[in-house]
């Protein structure tokens, strides 16, 4: 008996870190502790990801990773709008939206829409 339960503390214990897979583009949940993070990769003239939706919450800070391979700009269209310059290689944004809606993240240089930040 005290094997079985041995056994199950240590299951569900691990199940939180198994159901840690996904796709690398996808932000971690947010949390008190640390921001929500956004992968964001320039490449031969493209962006990934491209208009998706990301939920934020009001005033919490959220990071976009950009990974670019030649220096560029994001635009992000909130109260006020920012421009966020970003290096070639890896860059870490850091921003923060206090009013609740959807503010677009835009790359004015390709003409689309990054990610789109839904916030709460």
């Amino acid at each position: 008996m005290r094997r079985t339960a041995a056994v199950l503390t240590v299951l569900l214990c691990a199940l939180p870190v198994l159901a840690g897979c996904g796709d690398d583009n996808e932000a971690p949940p947010a949390s008190s502790d640390s921001p929500t993070a956004i992968n964001i990769e320039f490449s031969g003239g493209s962006v990934t990801p491209k208009g998706k939706r990301v939920e934020v919450k009001a005033g919490e800070p959220v990071q976009l990773v950009v990974k670019a391979d030649e220096p560029g700009e994001l635009h992000v269209h909130s109260t006020p709008e920012k421009e966020l310059p970003y290096s070639e290689g890896t860059t870490t944004l850091t921003l923060k939206i206090d009013q609740p809606g959807v503010v677009d993240v835009e790359s004015h240089d390709l003409d689309v829409i990054v990610v789109q930040l839904e916030v709460s």
